[in-house]
């Protein structure tokens, strides 16, 4: 029986959304060989769920009933920071403890939406013109509308739609782009493509990497935003019905993009199909988990249940680091 922390909460205005994701892994993980802890991380404050007991950070362990649990793997059900942007992967390889989503590094960078675009255009992946502001520094309007109305103004490290508008006139620039400031010191200001929007999962298992049935998602609102995602105005149709030719070119894109952007785990990427070509917007290495979201839509178009997915991810999250920590803990921790 393997103990797994399921990483949920978290400081960003997602904590709400890790909370729900946190208890669906807790839900469908197969009981028979998990004990599932749910590990709420908020500031410097770790600690399980339902006991209330703290996390000992010297070597992420738990003390319930009498009984000093250590952990298996961590399970990354924690949408923003500071597990999505990378900041706790670090701690983890130092204790040698094996977790389910991308590495600091490439998830700092994939949490930042304007250098992954500038990582993966010259790989001649098709993006969105797009402009990055800083916060204090001067807003160039001029330059901005020089790319067109409708614009995409949003936060340029935060998920969940947070602070995302779609700019329909010039004097509706400006409030947008203040609007981003309760949730990012940078702001992406991005030209409106008129398309479709799908998205494509990619995980890796027994060593190949694995691309998704291919969602389309119907935003019932403007854009695929907050009430799109989580209060079910949307709907998503998976497998999408496009011909057998763009779901190639989609699914070839993908693994492409989780390759050079030297994923782990499961991730997303979501894109607009104009014409004939997918331009890809961001990347979401640790993307929404509940019942009714994209990935596991796809998981189970697959022929994945929940619980089996979940216990894959579990399980090649500790065959992919064995190697990583076996010099320094030994096979005989795994």
């Amino acid at each position: 029986m393997k103990n797994i922390a399921i990483l949920t909460g978290g400081d960003s205005a997602e904590r709400v959304i890790s909370l729900k994701s946190g208890k669906v892994v807790r839900d469908h993980l197969p009981a028979d060989r998990y004990r599932a802890f749910l590990i709420d991380i908020q500031g410097a404050d770790w600690r399980e769920a339902d006991s209330g007991a703290p996390i000992d950070k010297n070597d992420f362990s738990l003390s319930v009933n009498g009984e000093k649990v250590r952990f298996d793997c961590a399970f990354a059900a924690l949408h923003g920071s500071p597990l999505e942007d990378g900041k706790m992967q670090g701690y983890f390889d130092m204790l040698g403890l094996p977790y389910t989503c991308c590495d600091g590094y490439v998830s700092a960078l994939t949490m930042n939406k304007h250098a992954t675009k500038q990582h993966v255009a010259p790989l001649g992946v098709p993006v969105a013109k797009s402009v990055l502001l800083r916060r204090g520094e001067p807003v160039d309007t001029a330059a901005l509308l020089a790319m067109g109305l409708p614009l995409f103004v949003k936060p340029n490290t935060h998920g969940s739609s947070f602070g995302v508008t779609k700019v329909k006139t010039a004097d509706q620039l400006l409030p947008a782009i203040e609007a981003v400031w309760p949730y990012d010191r940078e702001a992406l200001v991005e030209a409106f493509m008129p398309g479709r929007e799908f998205s494509n999962g990619v995980l890796r298992t027994n060593g190949a990497v694995v691309a998704l049935p291919v969602t389309e998602i119907i935003p019932e609102t403007e854009f695929f935003d907050f009430a799109a995602k989580y209060e079910g105005k949307s709907t998503e149709v998976t497998p999408a019905e496009i011909s057998p030719e763009l779901t190639r070119q989609c699914q070839e894109r993908s693994p492409q993009l989780y390759e050079a952007l030297n994923c782990r785990g499961v991730v997303r990427f979501d894109y607009i199909l104009v014409g004939d070509t997918f331009f890809f917007l961001e990347a979401n290495t640790i993307p929404g988990i509940s019942p009714a979201s994209i990935v596991p839509q796809q998981a189970q178009a697959h022929g994945w249940e929940l619980g089996a997915f979940f216990a894959l991810l579990i399980e090649e999250a500790r065959s992919t680091l064995l190697d990583i920590f076996s010099n320094r803990r030994g096979t005989e921790d795994f």
